[in-house]
């Protein structure tokens, strides 16, 4: 688990990488967010008189009240995350019908443990008994404690802005700078430092790729996958900042390990593209994986196209500029981003041991 994760042996190996770079999951529940995931692929929206535009369209279930609980079922049914491969369990065999087919399995998987299902009983007015459990009350459960455990509005900046301290030197600079010539608060804008938008970056390909069912290359074409216009290929939705130096590596496939590296590339997109190398991807090592891993970047033409989307204005500069830069997004650090108000359980209902 975690970081002593590995790629699996003989039939439990993996037959592919992840294709996208996790997204944190500070501020989530703010009131502000209208999409989440790197593509937008989930909208609040009536599109589906359900509450929300998202993958499962019209088969996302009714009831969910916000937008953390409806994204937090999604992970449980992609294959390359949580379900598995066709053939491998019932429940990557149930989304291969509908993804709304495996859902009620993992619902019962939970209600059936009597410790469990006896929580949502006395946490829910809408159930009197543990088998009207269903993926509605799971989502809201899941999105509560997002919602409680991953808030952040405790920094140096934020005490700052009230106030109360003032920032060191190195990170007045990095502040001037970052609402001023080197223009990062264009997208990382109000009080959770993101416009919500969609831009194009031109970040180093590799890996699989987010491919579509007629994407014959191993391609992530970002927003464009959600929307299918034109106008809006290889653009990724703008991260928040809070709690950014906490959450390497950096871009939507984490192409950069380190602030100073991802600062840089929105400077100069092309001339850092150029001075990017495999290595600083830190893939772990999976050898039968390993010749692929690289292969879209063979594709010439495939990489004009990317190179030449680019959203950003270059900017010049110093190395001490971007050091200061770092230095301010270091005041976006939770004072308490690692003791989170509930913490590690001792234990949980299911038995599965807490790592």
């Amino acid at each position: 688990m975690g970081k002593h994760r590995t790629a699996g042996i003989g039939a439990d190996r993996i037959k592919k990488r992840i294709p996208r770079n996790a997204t944190g999951l500070w501020n989530i529940g703010h009131k502000s967010i209208r999409n989440l995931f790197h593509d937008g692929r989930l909208e609040v929206s009536d599109l589906y008189q359900n509450g929300f535009n998202s993958p499962a369209e019209e088969w996302l279930p009714d009831g969910l009240d916000t937008i953390v609980a409806a994204q937090a079922i999604f992970p449980l049914v992609a294959q390359f995350e949580m379900a598995g491969n066709p053939k491998e369990n019932e429940i990557a065999g149930a989304i291969h019908d509908r993804i709304d087919a495996a859902w009620p399995i993992l619902a019962k998987r939970v209600r059936v443990i009597p410790e469990y299902g006896q929580m949502f009983v006395d946490a829910f007015d809408t159930i009197d008994t543990a088998d009207q459990v269903t993926i509605v009350e799971i989502a809201m459960a899941l999105g509560d404690f997002i919602n409680l455990e991953w808030q952040s509005y405790n920094t140096p900046y934020d005490d700052f802005v009230a106030g109360k301290s003032a920032l060191p030197d190195a990170a007045e600079r990095g502040r001037g700078l970052f609402f001023g010539r080197a223009n990062c608060a264009s997208c990382h804008s109000g009080p959770l430092f993101t416009d919500q938008g969609f831009h194009a970056l031109g970040l180093p390909a590799f890996g699989p790729g987010r491919t579509r069912r007629f994407d014959p290359i191993p391609r992530d074409v970002g927003r464009m996958g959600k929307s299918d216009d034109l106008a809006d290929a290889y653009r990724f939705r703008t991260p928040s900042l809070r709690n950014v130096a906490m959450t390497a590596p950096y871009g939507h496939n984490g192409a950069y390990p380190t602030l100073e590296g991802i600062i840089r590339h929105h400077a100069d997109p092309n001339g850092m593209r150029a001075k990017w190398t495999r290595d600083m991807a830190n893939l772990p090592d999976v050898p039968w994986l390993s010749d692929i891993d690289f292969v879209i970047q063979s594709d010439t033409r495939e990489m004009a196209r990317q190179a030449a989307k680019i959203d950003i204005t270059p900017v010049t500069l110093s190395d001490q500029d971007v050091a200061d830069l770092v230095a301010f997004l270091e005041t976006l650090t939770d004072y308490n981003a690692t003791n989170r108000p509930l913490g590690r359980p001792n234990r949980v209902p299911s038995g599965l041991s807490v790592d």
